[in-house]
């Protein structure tokens, strides 16, 4: 029994040592492709960005994360000050912050430090988009059928209208719209239009001043509509859209990219007004919002009317930031570029910044120093 054990045992190590069998002369060897395995870990790559480009982002995170399968992008959108404070007030570690507004990055982030590190939040930001603002409507909204690119300031102050704001404590787009308003007074010489829509629908009222050859409108800390208010105030401007298309409010100002991305009904507004043709910024400046609030205590929260210019950043606290400048990277080249102009946010024909020496190396070639 024994014998036989061992012959067997013999018998398969002859076998393993056969050599394998060749292919005939000619064939092809057959190759094995190894499928490629996912990474065990992926890089959770936060990205917050303003409301009005949640859409186009979100657009943008599936072909990121295709090209880059090591990372798995985490996206949140608010209002444009509420982004920039998650990081200085709550202190969050964010990759990725894009805002509606450029001049918040260094208002907000350059002018704030880490207080684990004592370094400012960001010390250099990238102007990559531009938008402009338009009117939007409802085919069921008040007066309708009559508006037109000439009379919508008579239309919006007709009796029991409803006009939707974001609120511009939060939202760039809230700022914008009051903006708007006085900007169109001189425009339309409706010497009371911006009283005509806001005055008397809050508790504390937002104020008009000259100030340094220019009219300030000055935001109180405390915005509440009044009970029965014609104006329905929301954190960002895109919360205002489901109201619109319900019925729930007439018209809102808003930015034309998330009308388009929302297929809205709306009318241009003339470009002396809409914040978005350089041709007219000596027009934009006239006007500006201060916010009067204690919360800002340690930068002065003034923004000064400019066409509209969209920033992004990555803080110096983030946690990726290798990962963070491949976002951005993608984000102002050929694909992202195709991305942003499909859901009709088109980027601007030059990326500028202003320290291009202290970008990551990745994103210089991108970018022209402003």
């Amino acid at each position: 029994m024994r014998s036989f054990v061992i012959v067997l045992v013999l018998i398969a190590l002859l076998a393993g040592c056969t050599p394998a069998a060749q292919p005939a002369a000619g064939t092809p060897e057959p190759v094995h492709t190894a499928a490629p395995s996912p990474p065990a870990t992926r890089i959770p790559l936060s990205v917050f960005c303003a409301g009005s480009l949640m859409i186009p982002f979100a657009a943008l995170e599936d072909g990121f994360e295709a090209a880059n399968p090591d990372i798995d992008m985490q996206m949140e959108a608010h209002g444009s000050i509420q982004v920039m404070r998650t990081v200085t007030d709550v202190h969050k570690r964010i990759d990725v912050v894009a805002s509606a507004d450029h001049a918040l990055l260094p208002m907000l982030m350059y002018a704030t430090n880490d207080p684990d590190t004592g370094e400012p939040y960001a010390s250099w930001s990238v102007r990559f988009a531009t938008n402009r603002v338009v009117l939007a409507y409802a085919p069921g909204s008040r007066g309708a059928d009559e508006l037109s690119a000439d009379n919508w300031a008579e239309i919006i102050t007709r009796p029991g209208t409803r006009v939707g704001l974001a609120d511009p404590r939060f939202d760039a787009c809230g700022y914008r719209q009051l903006m708007v308003l006085q900007l169109a007074e001189t425009l339309y010489g409706r010497k009371t239009l911006f009283e005509d829509v806001l005055m008397g629908r809050f508790g504390q009222p937002i104020r008009v001043v000259q100030e340094d050859g220019r009219t300030l409108i000055r935001v109180p800390e405390v915005l509440e509509p009044r009970v029965n208010s014609t104006i329905v105030l929301r954190g960002s401007s895109v919360q205002l859209i489901p109201l619109l298309q319900s019925g729930d409010v007439d018209y809102v100002f808003e930015y034309a990219t998330v009308v388009h991305q929302h297929g809205l009904a709306y009318i241009d507004l003339a470009p002396e007004v809409d914040l978005g043709d350089e041709q007219h910024a000596e027009t934009y400046r006239k006007v500006a919002v201060r916010l009067d609030m204690q919360r800002f205590a340690s930068v002065e929260p003034l923004f000064a009317g400019e066409p509209i210019a969209y920033g992004l950043t990555i803080p110096s606290n983030a946690e990726h930031p290798e990962a963070a400048a491949r976002f951005i990277a993608y984000l102002l080249g050929e694909e992202g570029r195709r991305v942003m102009a499909e859901n009709h946010h088109p980027l601007l024909d030059q990326a500028l910044t202003d320290h291009h020496d202290l970008l990551p190396e990745l994103l210089r070639p991108l970018c022209a120093q402003e």
